[in-house]
């Protein structure tokens, strides 16, 4: 069964959870949230998850909950969805708004630098081939 990649906000927040801290019990997970959130809540939306095959269920009691697709697929599925929602297929859009952020440090903007360099050689190499 292929793995869908769009989740709600309210199981991306139990993913992340996950992939921040690992394999976690019902109760660690409650425990873990910044915010109120109800015990039967959380029960509900792992279940729903372990469902959806987003995260596994250990066999062990108490059991514990850890994901099953990376953080990286749920992101790569989101941002393509949202450049073609909102840019119309194109990535320059959305990377220009994310850089008109304030809070953008020096070294995010040399991190961002060296994945147009990295960008730059994958696209010369394509042609070259």
């Amino acid at each position: 069964m292929k793995k869908p990649t769009h989740v709600a906000p309210g199981d991306l927040e139990i993913l992340s959870l996950l992939w921040d801290r690992g394999p976690l019990t019902l109760a660690e997970a409650h425990e873990q949230f910044e915010r109120p959130l109800g015990y039967t809540t959380v029960q509900t939306r792992l279940n729903r998850l372990v469902d959806k095959g987003l995260v596994r269920r250990s066999k062990e009691r108490p059991a514990r909950y850890e994901a099953a697709v990376t953080r990286e697929a749920i992101s790569g599925e989101a941002l393509r969805t949202l450049r073609e929602r909102v840019a119309g297929g194109s990535v320059v859009p959305l990377v220009a708004r994310l850089l008109d952020d304030p809070h953008l440090s020096q070294s995010e903007i040399q991190e961002l630098r060296e994945l147009l360099e990295q960008a730059e050689a994958r696209v010369q190499q394509e042609r070259r081939t």
